[in-house]
C-alpha cells in the first residue's frame, strides 16, 4: 500500500446562516453541538476526521474550501444544520474537488409539537424550529449542484433514535475507504493474457484512469531467479507453515510441497519489493523449463497472498483481481470464481476456479490436493479445494462500459451445503433469488468477462455506493 492510503480523511462542516446568531440566542452553540454528535458518531477505525467547523457564509465558505484541498481530504461531509444559502455551500465544493454527502439530520424523528406551541413568545419558537429545520434548504443546494453537473449524495434522517440512517452513512464511509484503497494501491501484472479470452483483455489507460490504481509490470524471469536465492531452511519452514494453514492430503508429495514452498518464498519477496497490492498473472512456461516450473508451482503462494489481503487473479484477469481486491477491502475477502454448471434439480448455480483461494472464507480448511494435468494450462503440481462459507454471499464483476469506462455487476446469493466436484479447485453451490435459469440469463445480460469475485456477506449496498464514488455505473441483478 502506497503511504497514505491507510485511512479516508473526512472533511465535517456544518451550514448556518449567519444573520440569525444576534437575532435567536444559543442557536449557533445548539448546530455546533450537533456537529459534535456526527463527528463522534463517524470517528472509527480507518477514518480521521477534519474538523470544518460551521460555516454560515461565503468567506467562512472559501475558507473551508481550502482547508479541504490543505488537508487532502477523501470525502466531504456538509451536515445541514439550518436554513442556510446555496451561495455558502458552492464555494466549498468548487474548491474541494471531492465527492460531497449532504446530511439532512434532524435533531430527533419529530418534534414534540405540544411542548414547542407552549413556548409562547414568537422569537423563542422560530429559533427553535430553526433548530429542526434541515430538511429547509437541501432543495435549493441540490438544485445548484444539478445545474452545474457536480454530484452529491445525500443521508436523510435524524441524529437519534434512527440506526437504518447511521448505518447508511457508515456504508459511504466505507466506500470512500474502498476507493481511496484502489487510488493507493499497486496493481501487478506479471505474464500476459490466456490467449483467446478476449473477453477479459482491457484497457490499462483506462483501468489506472477510472480507478487510480499504479501499475507495475512484473516478470516471470525474475521470479524464476527469486526461487534460486531461496534457501532451504526459508523453504522447509514455509512448507512447515503450509501443513498449518491448509489441509495437506496424504498424496501430496514432499517433493511437491517443497517446489511449492521455494516458489511462495520468492513471490512473497517480489511482492514485498515492487510493493504490490493486487496482483493477476498468467505466463504459459513453454520452451524454458524453469519458468514452467515456476508457474505451475504458485498456487499455494498466491492462496496465501489472497487471503492475506493481496488477491491474486489467475489468467491474467485484471477486472477480477480489482473486483477481489475490493471485496477485500470491504471486509468480504474476494475470491476467484466462474460459472461451472447449473444443478436445474436444486435449482443452483456451481461456481469455482482452479489457482488462488482464499482461506478467511472457507467453510472447512483449505485442502491441498496433488494435480496430474492443470487443465488447459501447463505444467502438473499442487492445487488447492474449498468451498465457500455456506450463508450469504455476494458476486462482483467489473464490467467495461462504453461510456464510464467499467461498471460494477453484483448479485446477492447464499451459499448452501452439499455435494461439490472434488477436482482440486474452489467449488461452491449457490442459490439466487431469480433461481438458477433467470440468474444465468440477467447476469449474462450485461455483457460479464466470465470471472467474477465471490465474497461473504450481502454487501451490495456498499459496493453501490463504491461505484457512486468512483463515478461508474452499477447494476444489481439479485
Amino acid at each position: 500500500m502506497i503511504v497514505g492510503g491507510n485511512e479516508v480523511r473526512v472533511g465535517l462542516l456544518g451550514l448556518g446562516l449567519k444573520a440569525y446568531w444576534p437575532q435567536f440566542e444559543g442557536l449557533r452553540e445548539r448546530l455546533e453541538g450537533y456537529l459534535g454528535v456526527v463527528e463522534g458518531m463517524i470517528e472509527g477505525a480507518g477514518r480521521s476526521v477534519v474538523r470544518l467547523g460551521l460555516v454560515d457564509d461565503m468567506a467562512t465558505a472559501v475558507e473551508a474550501g481550502h482547508a479541504c484541498r490543505r488537508e487532502d481530504v477523501d470525502l466531504l461531509l456538509i451536515y445541514v444544520t439550518t436554513y442556510a444559502l446555496s451561495s455558502t455551500v458552492l464555494p466549498i465544493v468548487q474548491r474541494a474537488k471531492v465527492p460531497v454527502i449532504l446530511l439532512n439530520l434532524q435533531p430527533e424523528l419529530a418534534m414534540d409539537y405540544e411542548s414547542f406551541n407552549r413556548l409562547g413568545d414568537r422569537t423563542a419558537m422560530t429559533g427553535e424550529w430553526l433548530a429542526w429545520c434541515s430538511a429547509c434548504p437541501v432543495p435549493e443546494i441540490a438544485n445548484v449542484l444539478r445545474r452545474l453537473d457536480i454530484p452529491f449524495f445525500q443521508v436523510t434522517g435524524s441524529l437519534k433514535d434512527d440506526p437504518a440512517c447511521w448505518t447508511l452513512l457508515d456504508a459511504w464511509l466505507t466506500a470512500a475507504r474502498v476507493v481511496k484503497s484502489l487510488a493507493h494501491s499497486k496493481l501487478g501484472l506479471m505474464g500476459h493474457y490466456y490467449s483467446g479470452m478476449l473477453d477479459i483483455a482491457t484497457d490499462l489507460a483506462q483501468v489506472s484512469g477510472r480507478f487510480g490504481l499504479l501499475i507495475e509490470q512484473l516478470e516471470v524471469d525474475e521470479l524464476s531467479a527469486r526461487r534460486r536465492q531461496v534457501s532451504e531452511t526459508e523453504t522447509e519452514e514455509r512448507a512447515a507453515a503450509f501443513a498449518e494453514e491448509f489441509d495437506v492430503r496424504p498424496d501430496c508429495e514432499q517433493g511437491e510441497l517443497l517446489r511449492a514452498a521455494r516458489t511462495a518464498v520468492a513471490l512473497d519477496g517480489m511482492v514485498g519489493e515492487h510493493g504490490i497490492d493486487l496482483l493477476a498473472y498468467y505466463y504459459k512456461g513453454t520452451g524454458v523449463a524453469e519458468n514452467e516450473d515456476t508457474m505451475s508451482s504458485i498456487i499455494l503462494g498466491t492462496s496465501q497472498l489472497t487471503t492475506r489481503g493481496v488477491p491474486v487473479a489467475g489468467e491474467y484477469e485484471v477486472k477480477n483481481a480489482i473486483a477481489m481486491k475490493v471485496l477485500s477491502e470491504v471486509g468480504a475477502g474476494g475470491s476467484f470464481t466462474e460459472i461451472y454448471a447449473l444443478d436445474f434439480k436444486e435449482d443452483l448455480v456451481l461456481m469455482g476456479h482452479d489457482g488462488p483461494g482464499h482461506s478467511l472464507i472457507a467453510q472447512d480448511r483449505v485442502m491441498v490436493r496433488p494435480l496430474e494435468v492443470y487443465h488447459g494450462k501447463v505444467g502438473r503440481g499442487l492445487s488447492v479445494e474449498m468451498s465457500v462459507r455456506h450463508g450469504p454471499v455476494t458476486l462482483l464483476s467489473i464490467v467495461e462500459d462504453r461510456d464510464a469506462g467499467f461498471q460494477f455487476l453484483i448479485a446477492e446469493g447464499e451459499s448452501v451445503p452439499g455435494r461439490i466436484l472434488e477436482i482440486g479447485n474452489t467449488n461452491s453451490r449457490y442459490k439466487f433469488p431469480l433461481g438458477a435459469r433467470r440468474f444465468i440469463e440477467s447476469w449474462n445480460a450485461h455483457g460479464p468477462a466470465h470471472h467474477c469475485a465471490i465474497g461473504v456477506g450481502h454487501v451490495a449496498e456498499i459496493l453501490k455506493k463504491t461505484a457512486d464514488l468512483l463515478q461508474i455505473p452499477a447494476v444489481q441483478v439479485c
